[in-house]
């Protein structure tokens, strides 16, 4: 026999016929108050090999759900050693709630995880990329209705917003652009000087380096590094304002957040942006004088009359109008991204990380394309 202050267990063998069954019989109140001192004695019980096991539980009087637990993990407990044990005399009140725990038990257990197939995750991917597609456009188009509103109704332009995002995106950005430009100018120059030596044509410097920089170098490594550093940043603010539940507030006082938080990044994106572009190109050009001075004894007055002769209007028109769109690329996937995060320094960090991937990757798609229309123009 197993004693307990408010509950006991008593286990012997009874005979029903020709089998011998192991009779285990509850009694007293199984509930929480001395649960704990019954689960011992239940885990310190020696089964019996033999026999089948009933558990008699007529003499419970009382039940709650810490005693169907307790009699539930003991059935499955014997179940897993290959001994089932069936019960018999539960009163069908307190037959109810051991069903409930044990269907409670049943829905708790997880199914076993399965890897999906190979079709399911391209599909599942394909999903995914379509809505992110539409969810985008749908992004856009809003911006775009803000973005004519505003023009017909010009008082409702955030001018402060507006300057403030020119001198973060822009005037702060001229130092690190600069340096890169000038850095690429002089790397473009050093790689072209060795093949234009032999053949002696040394004052080609001046085209390779001009219509390199202007056409295409200045406008997509400006826009990459923007990407980088306000794109990603855009994402960083919006979604940090998401976590800490300020554009709820703003919708809630009237404010759209399209209006006050896309729009002003938008259009100093694509003021700043074709300045910095110009800023780059002067750079540039400036890098691959000093390179070509140095490696080719290419002065600074026959490199700028060269130059001249090399550039024409349209080159340098080309490579500015790419950067409005580029700009406005940048701060529409910036801000799309900081939507998008769902409430925690991950998500943010997550959302920030696609937001500069994403800009780039379009910025250099979008780059392509005009590669293709431009000669399909003869630009």
């Amino acid at each position: 026999m197993i004693a307990h202050t408010s509950a006991q267990l008593i286990i012997g063998p009874h005979t029903k016929g020709p089998a011998e069954n192991i009779e285990v019989r509850c009694a007293g109140p199984w509930t929480v108050h001395g649960i704990a001192k019954l689960a011992r004695q239940l885990e310190g019980l020696s089964w019996p090999e033999e026999g089948e096991l009933v558990i008699d539980c007529s003499a419970i009087s009382a039940f709650d759900t810490s005693g169907a637990w307790l009699l539930h993990r003991t059935l499955r407990a014997l179940e897993k050693r290959g001994r089932p044990a069936s019960i018999r005399g539960l009163r069908p009140g307190f037959n109810s709630l051991l069903e409930l725990v044990m269907s409670c038990d049943v829905a708790a257990e997880a199914p076993p995880v399965v890897a999906p197939r190979l079709l399911t995750r391209l599909g599942q991917a394909a999903w995914s990329g379509l809505l992110g597609t539409t969810g985008f456009l749908s992004f856009v188009g809003e911006s775009i209705i803000t973005l004519l509103r505003s023009v017909a109704q010009p008082r409702r332009l955030r001018w402060r917003p507006i300057l403030h995002n020119i001198q973060i995106a822009g005037f702060a950005a001229l130092p690190i652009t600069g340096l890169l430009s000038f850095l690429m100018g002089i790397v473009i120059a050093y790689q072209g000087a060795d093949q234009l030596q032999r053949f002696g044509a040394n004052i080609f410097i001046a085209d390779l380096v001009g219509l390199a920089m202007l056409r295409e170098l200045s406008p997509l490594l400006t826009a990459i590094i923007v990407a980088g550093r306000s794109g990603s940043a855009y994402t960083a603010q919006i979604g940090t304002m998401k976590v800490t539940e300020e554009i709820d507030a703003l919708r809630t006082i009237g404010v759209a957040p399209q209006e006050l938080l896309v729009l002003p990044k938008m259009l100093a994106l694509i003021i700043a942006l074709p300045l910095l572009t110009v800023y780059t190109d002067v750079t540039g050009v400036l890098g691959g004088m000093i390179m070509a001075r140095s490696k080719l004894n290419v002065s600074f007055d026959a490199f700028l009359e060269r130059l001249n002769e090399a550039i024409q209007f349209s080159s340098f028109w080309t490579g500015i109008s790419k950067a409005p769109v580029f700009a406005i690329i940048i701060a529409l996937v910036g801000c799309y991204r900081g939507f998008h995060v769902t409430g925690s320094a991950e998500s943010v960090g997550k959302q920030t990380t696609m937001s500069v991937v994403q800009s780039i990757f379009l910025v250099i798609a979008i780059d392509a394309m005009f590669s293709v229309v431009f000669n399909w123009l003869e630009l």
